[in-house]
């Protein structure tokens, strides 16, 4: 046991040293701060789940901003299933498109843009059997020169893709062709040659950017995009065709497509979207340049128009609405001359299919189902627009500010208000920036981070709200523990409201001190045997104790056979004085039904002394961070012990200060029982003592009030003779009022030595 002793302190101590270093540690500013610090490294390191989610509630702000108008300037026209039932299955003969291309080109259409590759020869037309007849007639010697003639001329007739290149040819409107990028050569089930991928980056040259422009240094690495080869379309197409873009779309990671790359890469090529490239022409063939920063991409200037994207040449959709937002127009009218004349007239027409099972499916924010289509005519709105969304780069800065204001907006305003008004403060301050983030959104089109302040902000507010929880449970534990004694439980569950009263050090305040004890308490204990006294003092201090609590007072500490309470602390209390005097008339009137009792058990009476005084007190926790100590201290405090002390000196039960009196005297009849001088004071104080509430005063004792109150006026006025009359007098009407008494002997002293023509009836205090 000896060696385990110091180990089981050494223990001990560090516990006690670990709680006291947590509890300066962790405190609201230090976790307000650790939070702060946590969420922006998240930030800046990125959180995969946390992108998911900033990414969904981009969507759901662009849902909420609604639907807007197009500008009209772009039409479809549409592969939809009204024109597949009329014109036949997908793929059609290419003379379908050629007509097409001549009906738009006829109504002035500014551009046409084909969503549609070209891919494969026409198989539709009957070259092959007019090549297989040819093969033949060679194998069998037959091949007349006529003959062969004929064939030529009826295979030309039959060329599909020769009718179709030349209506792209002689038509009026810029025609341009879409193609697509394998991105990755696993995409692919063989392995091209180097040449395949060279002769397939030739025909697609007429898609690249004619100017790419650095800023500054070249950037220390590639930002843009890289494909691994174009498919492109056939030759005979893409020789005669004014522009070609790619329609490739990159998806998030949630598999919705928010983006459009403006700059693919390929070879040493940097080519341009299929909308951006009708567009262009439908313009007139515009100069178009890219440029690019040290840091990047920084974005595509049309002519005058600067189209922002970022640093991989990304343009961030803006989109308009849901499916078919974009006016659609039916192939099959429009073959079949069922659109009004004048309909495309200097519209940019885009062709793709929206027929289902045939068309480029896309799932976007408005819709996991919408046409690739519609996306191209989006981004050909938004540049003519120039209303365009974008993370701007500064948008770091001001996610990084929004984090901390909010963190510190909580952080200071939560510890110090309750609950409900923290919860409020702290909605009020989360959802004005989240509408801040929404008006920058809608307004400005600016896509800053919602996210991270959200995620900063509640949890700032959850763990103070936690931390508060926990710390407000170990301070009502607390206080339950050191005052659950000491007053009522109601009493209690109102402190619980406010603990913060009960910090450690005090207040200065008025209140109202009472103490009590028992006369001769040392006499009568030695009278006793031990376990009958313990009894009897149990009984006593639990029946005053009661009155205490049940007048709102808090029992500060039993002193042996006496008791000291406060009245008007921790609960503010207009009228503590009240209380206290209503609580020393209730003590004697308890006590007389305990004296009753005990007299019928046989044993001896008891007889108490209260003292009352009301003042200024320091109040407060008078003891450490390791022990509770609610208590008050002062010479008010001191005055109210000399008072009851004083009671034997006067043969009263109750004595109050003047203060107390001024506070009460309109609910009790008090006496004046003397003015004194209490030591290390050089005011005197008047004393009174109570003898009951107005209206429950016998006549006999209001008799002899009157009679004390001028006899002691002549007392003062050194008129012995009329003095003694009226004191004696007094005791023949209520012999109970002993105080007479104690004037009879002092007026007999003051006869024999008179005090002087300065005495000014002031009697100095002994008592401590």
């Amino acid at each position: 046991m000896t060696k385990i002793a110091p180990l089981a302190m050494i223990s001990w101590g560090f516990r006690v040293q670990r709680s006291r270093y947590l509890g300066k540690t962790l405190n609201p500013f230090t976790l307000t701060s650790f939070v702060t610090l946590l969420v922006l490294i998240i930030y800046f390191w990125g959180f995969e789940f946390l992108e998911l989610v900033e990414l969904k509630a981009y969507d759901l702000r662009v849902r909420a901003r609604g639907v807007r108008e197009p500008t009209g300037h772009v039409v479809l026209a549409v592969i939809d299933e009204k024109s597949l039932k009329e014109l036949g299955k997908w793929p059609w003969p290419r003379t379908q498109i050629a007509r097409l291309i001549r009906y738009l080109s006829e109504e002035g259409a500014a551009a046409i843009g084909f969503d549609i590759g070209f891919l494969e020869p026409d198989e539709h037309s009957g070259l092959n059997l007019i090549k297989e007849v040819q093969w033949e007639l060679e194998r069998l010697q037959l091949a007349d020169e006529r003959l062969m003639g004929f064939l030529e001329t009826k295979k030309e007739a039959m060329d599909n893709d020769l009718h179709l290149a030349k209506e792209i040819q002689d038509s009026q409107s810029p025609v341009i062709l879409g193609f697509f990028f394998h991105m990755s050569g696993e995409t692919l089930q063989y392995t091209p040659s180097v040449e395949e991928i060279e002769g397939h980056l030739r025909s697609v040259q007429n898609g690249t950017y004619p100017i790419v422009l650095f800023g500054g240094q070249e950037p220390k690495r590639d930002p843009f995009l890289k494909a691994y080869m174009p498919q492109p379309n056939i030759p005979e197409l893409t020789r005669v065709v004014d522009g070609q873009g790619y329609f490739n779309m990159i998806a998030d990671k949630d598999g919705l497509v928010r983006w459009m790359p403006l700059a693919i890469k390929c070879g040493d090529g940097i080519y341009m979207p299929l909308s951006l490239q009708t567009l262009r022409h439908a313009l007139g063939g515009l100069p178009i340049r890219l440029l690019v920063e040290d840091y990047g991409v920084k974005g595509v200037v049309l002519d005058k128009l600067f189209i922002p994207t970022n640093e991989n040449g990304q343009l961030l959709i803006n989109y308009l609405g849901p499916e078919r937002t974009f006016r659609h127009y039916s192939i099959s009218d429009i073959l079949n001359g069922r659109i009004e004349k004048g309909e495309f007239k200097g519209k940019i027409v885009l062709v793709g299919a929206t027929a289902i099972g045939i068309y480029d499916m896309r799932n976007t924010p408005f819709s996991p189902v919408y046409p690739g289509l519609e996306i191209h005519a989006t981004l050909v709105d938004n540049i003519i627009t120039g209303q365009f969304l974008s993370r701007p780069k500064w948008g770091m800065l001001l996610d990084f500010g929004v984090i901390v204001i909010l963190s510190a907006l909580i952080g200071v305003f939560v510890p110090r208000v309750g609950a409900i008004k923290a919860l409020i403060f702290s909605s009020i301050v989360i959802l004005t920036s989240l509408a801040v983030n929404c008006w920058l959104f809608w307004q400005k089109g600016f896509w800053v981070n919602i996210t991270y302040p959200m995620l900063d902000g509640v949890s700032v507010y959850i763990v103070l709200t936690v931390y508060k929880y926990i710390t407000e449970e170990r301070e009502k534990k607390k206080i339950r523990s050191a005052f659950s004694y000491y007053v009522a439980p109601a009493v209690v569950n109102e402190m619980l409201k406010n603990p913060e009263k009960l910090r450690l050090g005090g207040d200065k305040k008025e209140l109202t001190v009472l103490f009590s004890d028992i006369r001769g308490f040392t006499s009568i204990s030695e009278k006793m045997d031990p376990e009958d006294l313990v009894r009897l003092l149990n009984e006593y201090l639990t029946a005053m104790t009661n009155i205490v609590f049940k007048h709102g007072g808090t029992l500060d500490k039993y002193m042996g056979d006496a008791v000291m309470a406060i009245y008007g602390a921790p609960l503010e209390q207009e009228d503590h004085a009240l209380r206290a005097c209503e609580s020393a008339l209730e003590m004697l009137e308890e006590l007389e039904r305990l004296n009753e009792k005990w007299e019928r058990q046989g044993r001896q009476r008891l007889s108490i002394g209260v003292g009352i005084n009301t003042g200024d007190m320091m109040v407060g926790n008078m003891g450490s961070e390791q022990r509770f100590d609610y208590t008050v201290m002062g010479d008010a405090v001191n005055l109210g012990s000399r008072l009851e002390g004083a009671n034997k000196t006067y043969m009263t039960n109750i004595l109050i200060s003047e203060t107390t009196y001024e506070k009460v005297k309109d609910e009790f009849i008090c006496l004046e029982v003397d003015s004194v001088r209490v030591k290390g004071k050089a005011l005197p104080v008047k004393i009174f003592t109570i003898l009951g509430r107005k209206g429950q005063v016998s006549d006999g004792r209001v008799k002899a009030k009157e009679l004390f109150e001028a006899s002691l006026e002549a007392y003062k006025g050194q008129d012995w003779d009329r003095a003694e009359r009226g004191f004696r007098e007094v005791l023949e009407v209520d012999p109970e009022l002993r105080l007479a008494d104690v004037y009879l002997k002092r007026c007999h002293e003051l006869r024999k030595s008179p005090p002087g023509i300065e005495w000014d009836g002031v009697f100095e205090m002994k008592t401590k």
